[in-house]
């Protein structure tokens, strides 16, 4: 497990991809999932942090 690993909303689908991060959101390029915020939710579904999964592993 990488902190740049990519996470997908197990709602919707969407992969947060630490390589872009979620500017939209307030969240820069390179922003690794663990850093970012408890209250930060999924900017397609509003889905938890919680309800992402690792891809890498």
């Amino acid at each position: 497990m990488s902190e740049f690993d990519r996470y997908q909303c197990c709602v919707c689908n969407y992969v947060y991809n630490p390589e872009f991060g979620d500017p939209e959101n307030g969240e820069t390029p390179w922003t690794p999932f663990q850093e970012l915020p408890d209250y930060w939710l999924c900017p397609r579904c509003g889905a938890l942090k919680s309800d992402f999964d690792n891809m890498e592993g």
